[in-house]
């Protein structure tokens, strides 16, 4: 096998070159449907990041990057052309390292946030009120104008996770830029050639200045960790576990650090007593999309007390019917997990939930049809009390539980008696009392009969231990920006 495979980008693009690590190492990128490594990146040291630091924080104070919008505008739309020239290329590299379906790429993983990641910011720059005026006033017997100015944040780290690598870093990419901030990328090492892919790109097809874009892969979790801690460094964007966003909020405190971090969930789906049973559970195997690796995925399902046996017989069905394996067929809606890392925490929890007195009606295992790849089988646990571990933690893997209540305030509650708050569902023949009990779910998204929220419009991001601020829409676009009141007199 060649050092690199096609299309795979060893190197890190630092203030407008494209380098490699300064003491030449490298590390592997695995392909976790066949856990063989596909090829190398380069692996960046703590001068590398440092480097970049420094050249995002002098583009930012030194060029004219924070206040042309014109440009800013032109400069995300080459970026978007340039990366559709490679979307099939990209297409069939985020299959081999991230071990998504491919079916996912025409979805989330790609073609989706493509079309929209980059050119709603770059449009909203138009359309967004950088300055408004307020009314003069005579405070102190002193006649003066006041006026409101958004301004860019500054150096902004983003920090991003292996489950939705492209989607969530052309998310971050897009407002940063949009907003006239700088930028450092860091990959999630299980997944850096779709970051490093962007920063040839920014490179060699875009005028986005040498500083502005720095993409940083390392191994090295402490090489990602000086984001937090610098204090040339006024932004930290990061998606992830509500683990490590705890880290970063205690290490970005002593710098006071601005912080985006959209974290873990451990959604619930209610089908109320009224709701269309039928059609949700034809649908129900969709939660094994790519493992069920995503911080959204409705992973409690809550079934009214009166029709909870007849959703047990169901989801068992849909469960038993997903379509899983390698994820270069298009057939397949679930591949691997990452690493084996990740498979033994899921099977782990699968032993939890047998221990805790749950009821594992299927799956639970490695397929036997699989010799190689970190696969788990669509799994699926029943008379689950929602105290339970497997009901609280966020398991990141294709495990399903399934709760009864008695009624919509007891459904509310157990939806909310989570310490996440990311997303929902609520299935009714009613859309008012859908709406209702929509309302009441502490969660930053929720979806009423099916409805999707997923739209580079739309904020995203969630209550309690789910995060802190939104990505996307015009919340997203603002915690970008400063605020500067300027007054005047008359």
């Amino acid at each position: 096998m060649s050092e690199t495979a096609p299309n795979g980008e060893s190197r890190l693009l630092i203030d407008g070159d494209l380098v490699d690590a300064s003491d030449g190492g490298r590390f592997d990128n695995v392909n976790p449907a066949t856990e063989e490594v596909i090829g190398q990146t380069s692996d960046a040291t703590a001068a590398d990041m440092d480097r970049a630091i420094d050249s995002a924080r002098r583009a930012f104070d030194d060029t004219s990057w924070s206040t042309d919008r014109a440009f800013r505008q032109r400069c995300l739309r080459q970026l978007h052309e340039a990366i559709v020239g490679e979307q099939e290329l990209l297409r069939a590299e985020l299959v081999a390292e991230v071990g998504c379906p491919v079916m996912t790429t025409y979805l989330a993983q790609l073609d989706a946030p493509l079309a929209e990641g980059l050119l709603w910011p770059a449009e909203y720059i138009d359309s967004f009120e950088w300055e408004r005026d307020l009314p003069d006033n005579q405070n102190f017997g002193v006649p003066s104008w006041q006026k409101v100015v958004k301004e860019p944040m500054g150096v902004v780290g983003a920090i991003i996770p292996w489950n939705y690598p492209f989607e969530i870093t052309i998310g971050k990419l897009g407002q940063a830029l949009a907003t006239g901030n700088t930028m450092i990328i860091k990959p999630a090492p299980d997944t850096p050639w779709n970051a490093t892919r962007i920063g040839r790109l920014i490179a060699e097809q875009t005028d986005i200045p040498a500083g502005v874009v720095n993409v940083v892969a390392s191994s090295d979790h402490l090489v990602g960790e000086q984001l937090v801690t610098d204090p040339r460094v006024d932004l930290i964007s990061f998606t992830g576990s509500s683990t490590t966003g705890r880290r970063i909020m205690a290490a970005g405190a002593p710098t006071l650090k601005r912080l985006f971090l959209e974290l873990g969930g451990k959604s619930a789906d209610i089908i109320l007593d009224d709701g269309d049973l039928e059609t949700k559970m034809a649908f129900f195997g969709f939660m094994c999309m790519h493992a069920s690796q995503g911080c959204a995925m409705l992973t409690r399902t809550l079934v009214h007390e009166s029709r909870y046996a007849e959703a047990v017989e169901m989801a068992k069905v849909a469960m038993e019917g997903v379509t899983y394996g390698d994820p270069t067929d298009p057939g397949n809606i679930m591949g691997p997990l990452i690493n084996a890392t990740q498979r033994e925490r899921v099977l782990g929890y699968v032993e939890t939930g047998v221990a805790e007195g749950a009821r594992l009606v299927t799956g639970g295992g490695r397929p036997a049809h699989l010799d190689k790849g970190w696969f788990v089988e669509p799994t699926l646990f029943a008379d689950v009390d929602n105290s339970m571990r497997i009901a609280q933690e966020e398991i990141f893997g294709p495990v399903l539980v399934l709760i009864p209540f008695r009624d919509d305030d007891d459904a509310v509650r157990i939806a909310n008696d989570s310490e996440y708050g990311l997303s929902g569902a609520v299935s009714s023949a009613s859309e008012e009392r859908a709406m209702g009990v929509a309302r009441r779910i502490r969660a930053g998204t929720v979806s009423v009969n099916g409805g999707i929220y997923y739209h580079a419009a739309s904020p995203f991001g969630g209550y309690k231990g789910s995060g802190v601020g939104r990505q996307n829409g015009r919340e997203g676009f603002e915690q970008h920006l400063e605020t500067k009141t300027i007054a005047g007199g008359q």
